[in-house]
């Protein structure tokens, strides 16, 4: 459907290989996994969760809450305000402030407003969890740098398209928008010549 309606997604495996299909676990590691992820580069973000995920207990919402900032900050590599975000999470978890059952059962858009009332989760972080751990058909992070990016280069279009004008363009992609965005990140990072990384 999605290549019916828009041909130059077809082209992008042609040129890029095989889309990969990258999953991340449901519930509190996943949404902590988005994260580390926020406004920093994919390289980035793959380190720090590497030594995140090391740290006994981090995984876990009381795990984590165990950890000293000399552990999330400094043997993690967390910023401060991920930190405190990360507890915020953990909290919420334990406090029954986040069902993920709950949100599994949630239509999309009441998904996003679960996660956004949650300190330091926007929608980015939402559609990102949304897309990659629950695995959503219609998801697409119209606020992310790189789809932007993507969408300007393959659609020859004069400049990047600011998150509104990104999301008003996806409309016409959906019930397929989450495949959409992921061959749009595997289209800019062979545009890009950046290697394959875990987060998008």
């Amino acid at each position: 459907m999605l290549f019916a309606r828009e041909p130059r997604f077809a082209a992008i495996e042609a040129q890029a290989g095989p889309l990969p299909w990258r999953t991340r676990p449901r519930g509190f590691p996943g949404l902590l996994r988005t994260i580390c992820g926020q406004q920093i580069s994919n390289q980035a973000a793959g380190a720090i969760w590497r030594r995140l995920s090391a740290l006994p207990g981090a995984l876990t919402p009381e795990g984590l809450l165990a950890l000293d900032d000399a552990a999330l900050c400094g043997a993690a590599g967390l910023s401060r305000p991920k930190a405190a975000h990360a507890r915020a999470l953990a909290r919420a978890c334990l406090e029954g402030a986040l069902d993920f059952a709950a949100l599994a059962r949630a239509e999309d858009e009441a998904a996003v407003a679960m996660l956004c009332a949650l300190r330091g989760l926007g929608p980015w972080t939402a559609d990102v969890h949304l897309l990659f751990a629950e695995q959503r058909p219609d998801i697409f992070p119209s606020g992310d740098i790189a789809l932007a990016n993507a969408t300007q280069h393959l659609f020859a279009l004069p400049a990047r398209p600011a998150p509104r004008a990104l999301a008003a363009m996806a409309a016409a992609w959906s019930p397929a928008r989450s495949l959409a965005a992921r061959l749009l990140w595997h289209h800019w990072r062979h545009v890009t010549g950046r290697p394959l990384v875990e987060d998008p």
